[in-house]
């Protein structure tokens, strides 16, 4: 009996081993670009998982042994979580521009953010249209740059300095990414909401809607991270992570949708600002011709939602980290400094800073593109096929396959930026006669590139720029001793750890 079953055991192993021959036969076949092992069954996921917690960098390393920065990742079997890697801008050019109309969004993304609703990053084709032509026509004006310009300064004096002093003269150490999470919450939900829920003050509150908001991009993060039908199974059963998500997504909802109705029914009353209105009161009725389109809930809840990733999170990050490249490089501090000095005649100024005033500071830009250069807030987008395709670096796209551009790597190309391009260097961003260096935006696409450039662009560094003079005129950003932020696992690229400081009056 033992034998006999020894034997039936022998042969089961036997089989199970001559078909994960086959099967592994049968990848390698279909996966010409392999980017990492293919081990049977799990696919290349290992060494992905073994280095998740630098797996950016990881991506990157793998890229540049690739031809043309290109590869194929190949998940576990029955995942489907296949993926065309590229850090090629030639071949982002081709997607993101030449042949826009063949890569898409697509219904997986959409089904993994489905928090964003129909929002104008989440929607493809008419939908997206739609929503870039009425964001356009506002961010286009003067009336809301100087609108987004008084909150911005509102913030700046009522909040932030007031928070910085306290903390200096308690000589506290403070997590500088946490106060511009704040900072920008409470501006995104002034400029769109017409509220503010004031995060940023000395006693550090826990605000509900903006902790629903942070769980809400975890939980999308994690949908990347596992199986599709793992977290479907969760959501289903209402638990882990999915549990959170509906939890968070309720919670913010409310917050969301208690604020249309406020308005709603002060557009009733007909209560009316003279001066330009937040975006929620704008969308609500929009002139189009001789006709006024009236926009239901749903459709101001996911425009709103959208405008919060955009508006808070990625000036968050940016911020972020150029505090932390300027505190770790004391003489691009001292040129910015120098710089300030030479235009408003000292870095002790009584009035207001303005948009206009900004607009001047040459190389206090070359340092914000440097920093989003480096650590993108957006480190990787995703595309997919709608028809089959060739990439400009040869490589074959076949129908519904997902690409995935790494934008942390793109950062990070020699043949791209030269042999210094780990090093900080503003001055990459400056021409000889002294002005700004622009960039092709599929080289440079932390603000997207093609059809779906950023519109906030220009928005995004005057509020960068208003934060960074104030700071760095007023104090000295002082990192906390033996403390190395490392790169979150999110969708946009914070510090784990956060940025612990101290601060010095200046």
């Amino acid at each position: 009996m033992i034998n006999i079953m020894f034997s039936y055991t022998s042969m089961i192993f036997a089989l199970f081993f001559f078909l994960c021959i086959i099967f592994q036969i049968h990848r390698q076949h279909h996966c010409k670009y392999p980017v990492l092992i293919d081990y049977p069954f799990l696919g290349m996921l290992p060494p992905v998982l073994w280095n998740l917690w630098r797996v950016h960098d990881f991506v990157t390393e793998a890229l540049k042994k690739q031809h043309r920065g290109t590869a194929e990742f190949m998940g576990p079997w029955f995942t489907n979580m296949n993926y065309l890697v590229t850090s090629d801008p030639i071949n982002v050019h081709h997607m993101m521009s030449k042949c826009f109309e063949n890569y898409v969004k697509g219904d997986e993304f959409h089904e993994i953010f489905e928090a964003f609703g129909d929002g104008i990053f989440a929607s493809d084709s008419e939908t997206w249209k739609y929503n870039r032509s009425l964001f356009h026509s506002i961010f286009k004006q003067k009336d809301f740059e100087l609108f987004q310009e008084k909150i911005i300064q509102n913030k700046l004096e009522r909040s932030l300095i007031p928070l910085l002093d306290h903390v200096q003269r308690q000589g506290l150490v403070v997590d500088l990414q946490d106060i511009f999470n704040r900072f920008t919450f409470d501006n995104i939900c002034s400029i769109v909401l017409g509220c503010d829920p004031n995060c940023l003050s000395i006693e550090f509150p826990d605000v509900a809607c903006e902790k629903a908001f942070n769980q809400i991009e975890e939980c999308i993060f994690y949908r990347h991270k596992v199986p599709k039908s793992f977290w479907k199974l969760q959501k289903w059963l209402q638990i882990g992570e999915e549990r959170n998500m509906t939890n968070a997504c309720k919670t913010f909802d409310q917050f969301i949708y208690a604020n249309i109705e406020s308005k709603r029914k002060e557009l009733k009353k007909g209560e009316k600002n003279i001066e330009m209105e937040d975006l929620l009161t704008t969308f609500m009725k929009v002139e189009k011709g001789s006709q006024v389109v009236v926009h239901d809930d749903k459709f101001l809840r996911d425009v709103a939602f959208n405008l919060f990733v955009a508006g808070r999170d990625t000036i968050t990050s940016a911020l972020t980290w150029l505090f932390y490249l300027i505190a770790t490089h004391p003489l691009v501090e001292a040129k910015i400094l120098q710089e300030i000095k030479e235009i408003f005649g000292g870095i002790k100024f009584e009035k207001k800073l303005g948009v206009d005033d900004v607009k001047k500071l040459i190389y206090l830009h070359g340092a914000i593109c440097e920093a989003l250069r480096l650590f993108p807030p957006i480190p990787f987008e995703t595309k997919q096929a709608i028809k089959g395709d060739i990439l400009p670096s040869g490589h074959v796209v076949n129908p519904n396959t997902t690409i995935l551009f790494s934008l942390y790597s793109m950062g990070r190309v020699e043949e791209t930026w030269g042999k210094d391009c780990l090093e900080f260097k503003p001055e990459r961003w400056i021409s000889e006669r002294g002005g700004i260096v622009h960039e092709p935006s599929y080289k440079f696409i932390s603000f997207n590139a093609g059809p779906r450039t950023c519109l906030g662009k220009d928005l995004s560094f005057i509020q960068i720029k208003m934060v960074a003079v104030v700071i760095l005129c007023n104090y000295r950003i002082l990192l906390e001793e033996n403390h190395v932020p490392s790169l979150s696992h999110s969708i946009v690229l914070f510090m784990k750890n956060g940025l612990k400081v101290r601060i010095e009056k200046r």
